[in-house]
């Protein structure tokens, strides 16, 4: 059982995990908009997930600049699992809902919250991890993506592996896609972060199995890359993802990461878990192909604690 003994709190970690410029090292003060505009990425800690990500957009100038009026988004946040909010394993509700909620106060005609959960047990996965409820309280529509028809083969131009694959009709008519991944540690992908979410909208996971994971994982963001991405930190699996975590395994790190470049987002999130973008192949895969930048170095970064 998850007992809150186990859930540890840790606001400050080893060197290797926070290898960023100062990225988790924010010091109680409010951050102005860099000279040239809005940030590249937000880093935010020692909030609960709504404030968080409160803050953060208020840094990316709201969601207005994202979702204009009348226009259908998609919310994709991991809902793999059938498991509780506490252990860790889907992304937290709360954000979820707050997500949607700046969402339709952007003016979103309609907003649906999606994912292909893992097996066949989209609705009870829904159901156990509080995003089914979270995304209706919010005002979205809870899709759950468990039937292959309503997913369309799409080609994939420049693709090394993953060619061809089915993406749900969702995510191919919507106006606006908004990533909110849970930053888990992955045994095959080393993360699971931005990057490697959209699996959840596409219908073959298995083929990316076969024709090589980190590969296809990079593949598939050459076709469809969020607009926003939203990198829930509040617990975090540090080992044994994404199925065989261990209560001792999720700490509560309290942080979220906002970035309009999924790239970006999962080389610093990945730093979270105490490893590099080297460590995850499909990060720098990314980067080679152009689909976003993991140099952090060059990256206008807000740091902020609450």
């Amino acid at each position: 059982m998850y007992r809150r003994d186990f859930i540890r709190t840790a606001v400050v970690a080893t060197p290797a995990a926070f290898a960023l410029p100062n990225l988790l090292l924010a010091s109680k003060t409010q951050v102005a908009l860099p000279p040239g505009g809005f940030p590249d990425l937000v880093a935010v800690r020692n909030g609960e997930p709504a404030p968080m990500f409160d803050r953060a957009m208020a840094n990316f100038g709201g969601m207005k600049r994202f979702v204009a009026k009348g226009q259908t988004v998609v919310v994709k946040p991991n809902i793999g699992w059938p498991r509780e909010p506490r252990t860790g394993a889907n992304t937290n509700p709360e954000l979820v809902k707050r997500v949607v909620e700046h969402c339709v106060e952007a003016g979103a005609k309609k907003v649906y919250v999606l994912d292909h959960s893992v097996g066949p047990r989209n609705a009870v996965c829904y159901e156990k991890s509080g995003i089914g409820a979270a995304a209706k309280d919010g005002g979205a529509v809870a899709t759950p993506g468990g039937d292959e028809k309503y997913y369309q083969t799409v080609e994939i131009a420049g693709a090394a592996r993953l060619k061809t694959t089915k993406v749900h009709e969702l995510v191919l008519g919507c106006d606006v896609l908004v990533n909110v991944p849970v930053l888990k540690h992955h045994m095959g992908a080393r993360a699971t972060i931005a990057m490697k979410n959209l699996m959840g909208v596409v219908w073959d996971r298995v083929a990316y199995h076969k024709l090589g994971l980190q590969e296809c994982i990079s593949d598939f963001c050459l076709f469809k890359k969020p607009q926003l991405n939203v990198v829930d930190a509040y617990r975090v699996t540090m080992a044994n993802g994404p199925q065989r975590a261990r209560p001792e395994d999720v700490l509560a790190k309290k942080m979220l990461l906002v970035s309009t470049d999924i790239v970006s987002a999962d080389a610093a999130a990945v730093r979270i878990l105490g490893a590099t973008p080297e460590d995850a192949k499909h990060i720098v895969l990314g980067h080679q192909k152009q689909i976003g930048n993991m140099d952090l170095s060059s990256l206008k970064i807000d740091r902020i604690a609450l």
